[in-house]
């Protein structure tokens, strides 16, 4: 059964990132480096979504651990993100339920102002979408934006 997928939210409850959700079993988690802060798999579909990053305007930041899961850095398109991913580790099965999470890097002054928010269309959430649901191992694929 697909699990919902996990919403980062802040103190008001509005949601902090545009979320991806789906079934695969397209990466191998035991060839993961181990997750020192909490037993998350995630690196396999961040160099993923790297590779696939690589032919595009974006450049990404090699996979590193994080205690929710595994992020990149992503920068292009006059924006910078943090693009993270988690499944159970501990799982054994080999089709798992992965989460991509995409958050917008603001400013201080961009949040205080309410300027450079995170928009329904974001360029590269939209671009992950499309790699997401372009693989045909990918299935039972959800979208969540941040309203």
């Amino acid at each position: 059964m697909m699990r919902e997928p996990t919403e980062a939210r802040d103190i008001k409850g509005h949601r902090m990132a545009h979320v991806i959700s789906f079934r695969t079993a397209l990466f191998d988690v035991s060839a993961e480096t181990p997750n020192p802060i909490n037993p998350l798999a995630g690196e396999s579909a961040l160099r993923w979504v790297r590779e696939k990053l690589a032919h595009t305007q974006y450049r990404a930041t090699a996979p590193s651990t994080e205690d929710w899961g595994w992020y990149i850095d992503v920068d292009g398109n006059g924006a910078s993100y943090v693009v993270g991913a988690n499944t159970d580790a501990e799982n054994s099965a080999l089709e798992r339920d992965w989460v991509i999470q995409v958050h917008k890097h603001r400013s201080l002054t961009d949040r205080l102002l309410g300027r450079n928010k995170m928009a329904p269309d974001d360029p590269l959430f939209a671009l992950i979408e499309n790699i997401v649901r372009a693989d045909s191992r990918c299935e039972q694929i959800t979208v969540h934006r941040k309203l």
